[in-house]
């Protein structure tokens, strides 16, 4: 039987604001466990929350980003279940007013198409603590550091029909909610995790199979893969003549497996009320319109930009504005070359450049070589000062520390090309002159090694002479 895989995805996204939802504690990571939690956190006797306008604010920027309703009036409910990392034995969200109503956003794949993705809702709510399982001599330790944490969980409707889909999806809410500035997207932090709400039913039926919900995944390749070994359990299960049961499962990335948690609730389960500590949340046209006005340049649009007037292809603008560091810094060297040729600062930008961070494990922000340095670079490839493989000796010293710009470094190491005809000339009548059975050849019509004689001129020419001049010198002698 032919499957039809059905994903959502639930998004849970630290937005940054330096204290919590509902208290003034700090949110920093990686302070000593248990000492950013207050009273408010902890839920102690007399407490009451106060809402964090600056969650507010960034929930409905969220909202307006990717096209949806945002409520002039939502309301916070209590979510009530026992964990130990729930203090409370309640968490804060919002249930049936959320913040944030249905929106979309569109995703593109690897063949190039485009498709759009439902966004069901937006909601805020507190995070819980930490269970710590490790280094406990086989006890369990908690750090309510996290409890109070500020989230914006974003529900996907069923609309992904790949592994590849949902992580194409996950990448492109990741990409905006930087571009926003709501979250620093860290994964390793936990700054940014999902669920994926995985099932399976006969193609062409309409009817949604039974779904399991993957907790807690924190990573893209862990999504694609615990999606991908899920898929292959529940088909394993259904032709095998059972029957998938509605559970939450964890995925175990060392094993590659998913394994079974617990059954799934159903909201009933969580007894949902309205928080009576809390009035409902009023946001006026006012306020989200100025909100409006805060919005930056966002991916598509940015994309688009950099097809329509810079001239790239949709492959490299795609690239290219994947995070908006990675965008701020292209923008930048070109506007350091004088915009003379944007198609090359894009070559270098995301193959020399992103090659050696990843080579290095760094980050754009963390690049040793600034925008306006690899400019330099540039203009002295654009005015024939240096070929294009000197310029990667170039680069290469900018990267070591090895000089300020271009030209010092052109300067200090004699790397200047050679333009000069008489002196190109010379090298490719001494280079014939060594090869005369292959020259004879080239002369007979073996085109092919017109790319062995340019190799050999470079060579003795140490990469210095202009490869654009020994190629017409090299053809010339041909009709000579």
């Amino acid at each position: 039987m032919e499957w039809e895989v059905v994903i959502g995805l639930e998004i849970h996204t630290q937005l940054a604001t330096k204290s919590k939802i509902f208290s003034g504690a700090a949110t920093a990571y990686g302070a000593e466990p248990n000492t950013q939690a207050c009273a408010v956190d902890l839920g102690l006797p007399g407490v009451l929350p106060v809402l964090n306008q600056e969650a507010v604010r960034m929930a409905v920027k969220f909202g307006l980003a990717v096209d949806a309703e945002v409520a002039e009036r939502s309301v916070f409910a209590r979510k009530n279940y026992f964990y130990p990392d729930l203090p409370k034995g309640y968490q804060i969200s919002q249930f049936e007013l959320p913040v944030v109503g249905k929106g979309h956003i569109d995703i593109e794949l690897e063949d190039g198409t485009e498709r759009r993705i439902g966004i069901t809702r937006a909601h805020l709510e507190e995070d819980a603590g930490k269970s710590l399982h490790e280094d406990f001599h086989g006890q369990t330790g908690i750090d309510l550091n996290r409890a109070g944490t500020p989230l914006l969980e974003i529900v996907s409707e069923p609309d992904m029909r790949s592994a590849k889909e949902a992580v194409a999806y996950m990448k492109k809410i990741h990409s905006l909610v930087r571009y926003l500035e709501i979250c620093d997207g860290n994964m390793q932090e936990g700054s940014f995790r999902c669920d994926a709400n995985v099932s399976i039913r006969p193609k062409g039926q309409e009817k949604f199979g039974t779904r399991t919900e993957l907790k807690n995944i924190n990573s893209f390749r862990n999504v694609e893969r615990a999606i991908n070994i899920e898929i292959e359990r529940q088909i394993d299960v259904l032709e095998s003549g059972g029957e998938v049961i509605q559970e939450t499962r964890l995925y175990d990335a060392d094993k590659n497996e998913t394994r079974s948690m617990r059954s799934k609730e159903e909201a009933n389960d969580y007894r949902y009320f309205p928080d009576p500590d809390l009035l409902p949340l009023v946001i006026d046209a006012e306020l989200i319109n100025a909100i409006r006005e805060t919005l930056p340049e966002l991916p598509n649009q940015k994309r688009d930009r950099f097809i329509n007037e810079l001239g790239l292809s949709l492959y490299d603008a795609s690239i290219l504005t994947s995070s908006r560091e990675l965008a701020d810094y292209y923008e930048a060297v070109v506007a350091a070359t004088g915009n003379k040729d944007p198609k090359q600062c894009a070559n270098w930008v995301t193959v020399e450049l992103s090659g050696a961070l990843n080579r290095a494990g760094l980050e754009i922000t963390e690049s040793p070589v600034s925008a306006k340095q690899l400019a330099s670079v540039l203009l002295r490839i654009s005015d024939n000062t240096i070929s294009g493989k000197i310029a990667k000796t170039v680069f290469e010293a900018l990267w070591n520390g090895e000089g300020d710009d271009a030209d010092a470094i052109i300067e200090a190491k004699g790397l200047k090309q050679v333009t000069d005809t008489g002196a190109i000339e010379a090298m490719v009548d001494e280079v014939i002159a060594n090869h005369p059975e292959q020259f004879q050849q080239f002369r007979e019509g073996k085109e092919q090694l017109l790319g062995f004689f340019v190799g050999q001129v470079m060579k003795a020419s140490k990469g210095k002479a202009n490869p654009a001049q020994v190629n017409e010198l090299l053809k010339n002698k041909i009709n000579g």
